[in-house]
């Protein structure tokens, strides 16, 4: 899947920009509702990744990528439901986690994409 980082709040993925966080099911690209993880924002200083939140859970492995400096949270129950599901958890800052999907057939590509901080 061709993805790369522009700048700061701003992605491309299949030759469309997008400034906002995402979501990619097995190649479908969606933007992340955050609206679920917004209760725990003041608890970890950022609106963290929640269980709460669609994740796709569809592949074997989930690449998470957590903004420009790695600052994205992710919260507990994420990494538990990964480990029942035994799905493995890839989190890199966002322009190395684009790196990894530009290795994968659309079709396989599980991921949440934050695009600033």
């Amino acid at each position: 899947m061709n993805a790369r980082w522009i700048a700061f709040g701003e992605i491309e993925v299949e030759g469309k920009r997008y400034t906002h966080d995402i979501v990619i099911d097995a190649g479908r690209v969606s933007k992340r509702d955050k609206k679920a993880s917004k209760a725990c924002r003041d608890q970890y200083g950022h609106t963290p990744l929640s269980g709460e939140e669609r994740i796709p859970w569809g592949g074997t492995r989930l690449i998470v990528g957590t903004g420009e400096s790695g600052s994205l949270p992710m919260m507990p129950d994420v990494w538990k439901e990964a480990e029942r599901r035994g799905v493995e958890i890839v989190a890199a800052p966002t322009a190395e986690a684009l790196q990894l999907l530009g290795d994968l057939a659309a079709k396989d590509v599980f991921a949440i994409v934050h695009v600033t901080c």
